[in-house]
């Protein structure tokens, strides 16, 4: 968890450096909430290149296990039964990690790939008296669909949630917002992300604040850390 009044004021004291400009509490948790997603959205780009990379054995060092520790307070699983194959994704979902049925792991794909799978003995998904073969599940909005859907109803689905949106909490005294932690919402990250969401939402408030030098030294300072990080 990180705290939100810890980021706001870093953010304030940057952005006010060369007097340029103040961010307001509901500019902030416009920018706070986009900064978060937009923190997690890019875990899964990095696991897809650090997992064409060779890891370490070094603690603290191999970047696969890092990302996953980062994920780990966003990982959800729901024990959910299904109606004639049907189930409805829980509400809080953000990605769809795996699906279990019957002891398989249930593959994803889509309606195209179903109906060619299904047009051979050898691959087509079913369940008889020597238990289930090919299981395979295809998504539909909030909701998928298991085939063969005889399968067992008990499943269970492992995902990433949707962290709570951030919020600065406050109240206006004498014309001036004072921190109110009582209706306060903290980030649901890693507390090594607090350094990326200031750069983050400093990048976003440069462009509502028209200060293009602003939005130039955040993305100074998070070109600095990618970089690092890939070497």
């Amino acid at each position: 968890m990180i705290f939100v009044d810890t980021v706001y004021q870093r953010v304030l004291a940057l952005a006010n450096k060369e007097q340029r400009g103040y961010i307001t509490p509901q500019e902030f948790n416009l920018f706070a909430d986009q900064a978060q997603l937009e923190t997690i959205e890019q875990y899964f780009y990095d696991i897809n290149q650090f997992s064409r990379v060779h890891g370490n054995d070094t603690e603290y060092s191999d970047m696969l296990n890092l990302l996953d520790e980062k994920l780990g307070a966003l990982k959800s699983s729901s024990s959910e039964t299904h109606a004639s194959g049907v189930i409805t994704l829980p509400t809080d979902l953000y990605k769809l990690g795996s699906v279990f049925t019957g002891g398989h792991e249930v593959e994803p794909v889509n309606f195209n790939e179903y109906t060619t799978l299904n047009k051979s003995p050898l691959t087509s998904p079913r369940y008889n008296i020597d238990g289930i073969k090919n299981p395979v599940y295809v998504i539909s909005g909030n909701k998928i669909t298991i085939y063969p859907n005889t399968v067992p109803n008990s499943c269970t689905i492992t995902y990433i949630s949707k962290p709570a949106t951030p919020y600065w909490g406050y109240a206006v005294i004498d014309e001036k917002a004072m921190y109110n932690p009582n209706t306060t919402t903290d980030f649901e990250l890693h507390a090594s992300e607090e350094a990326e969401l200031v750069n983050r939402i400093l990048g976003l408030a440069g462009v509502t604040l028209k200060q293009p030098d602003l939005v130039q030294a955040a993305a100074q300072m998070e070109g600095t850390k990618q970089a690092s990080e890939k070497q």
